[in-house]
């Protein structure tokens, strides 16, 4: 017998304001056909104003948990990975946690930035495999809309406001790849590529601070670095590319995307994209993207999946899962 942590509900939420492309012509030298070509993105959401990263991460807690048929006393820990975290302090996580009316267990926040999600579901399935946890909330949820330079412009048109959430739980399987849940697991960081993605604030600082980024440095190192990543992460349980039904990468830009599918030597009708609709949501993207994924009929019990993402620090990982 082999633990496995098994997903057992799925849930998202967007803000209600949606940013059509064409919104920043009126404010930057772009368009919507710039914006396009470019990234992908047609539009995006935005938070509205005194909503929270906590907020937006509570809806979609609420909505994995009724997907799993489960009340929040159910739940033994809560994982929230997140760069736009409502306080320095307490974590945004504990602020979910008391939202849902959880008074046991715990909750903590990750910070790996776009990489976050797949940090935050390697740590809530080492929780689950060592027994420490029965039950894991992890969720995904970013408000970058507060982050931005507005008047940057090519930063600006690029991220967008978000959450999605995953119940994960103890589950028996024989172990091999075909069980159900997380099969293996692939993190990597390299800080001495900081300033080609980074926010010029924090506590040193005395700012918030804004997103900065070297996109082409970006784009550089992503493609190369996500595909390594999912490789190891396969190699790990002796996985090929060919036997995924399912790549649901970090919705960062629709280049990178087609880039890593192609070093994969995966069609693209093998890949779940959400980033028209919702822009970079950072760490929110990929349980946003397994979420409309499996609410378009696209994700179904038993696929094989890997997901995989990059970020500042450029923290990177994979995670290769059976539905």
């Amino acid at each position: 017998m082999t633990l496995r942590a098994k997903v057992a509900g799925v849930g998202h939420y967007l803000p209600e304001r949606v940013v059509e492309n064409a919104e920043f012509e009126a404010s930057l030298d772009t368009s919507d056909e710039w914006i396009r070509s470019r990234s992908g993105i047609e539009r995006r959401h935005f938070a509205a104003e005194g909503q929270t990263t906590s907020d937006l991460a509570t809806r979609a807690a609420k909505a994995a948990l009724a997907d799993a048929g489960l009340e929040p006393s159910d739940i033994d820990a809560i994982v929230l990975a997140t760069s736009t975290a409502d306080l320095t302090f307490p974590s945004a996580a504990t602020m979910v946690q008391a939202a849902l009316g959880m008074t046991k267990g715990f909750a903590f926040d990750v910070q790996a930035v776009c990489a976050g999600f797949v940090y935050a579901l390697t740590n809530a399935n080492a929780l689950i495999v060592s027994g420490q946890a029965k039950r894991v909330l992890v969720i995904g949820a970013e408000t970058f809309s507060r982050i931005m330079d507005w008047e940057d412009r090519a930063t600006c048109v690029l991220f967008g406001d978000g959450a999605g959430a995953l119940v994960l739980e103890a589950s028996e399987g024989d172990g091999s790849n075909a069980d159900r849940g997380i099969l293996s697991t692939d993190l990597n960081s390299d800080g001495r590529f900081r300033d080609i993605l980074y926010v010029d604030g924090g506590i040193g600082s005395g700012t918030t601070g804004y997103l900065r980024m070297q996109g082409k440095e970006v784009f550089r190192h992503a493609v190369e670095k996500l595909a390594a990543t999912a490789e190891t992460a396969m190699g790990k349980i002796g996985l090929q590319a060919s036997e995924l039904d399912w790549v649901v990468p970090h919705q960062a830009n629709i280049r990178i995307i087609a880039g890593t599918a192609e070093k994969l030597g995966l069609p693209m009708d093998k890949v779940v994209v959400t980033v028209q609709d919702h822009g970079n949501t950072s760490a929110a993207s990929i349980p946003l993207a397994l979420s409309v994924g499996r609410a378009r009929g696209q994700i179904k019990p038993g696929d094989l999946i890997v997901t995989e993402a990059i970020g500042g620090g450029l923290a990177r990982g994979a995670v290769v899962l059976r539905w």
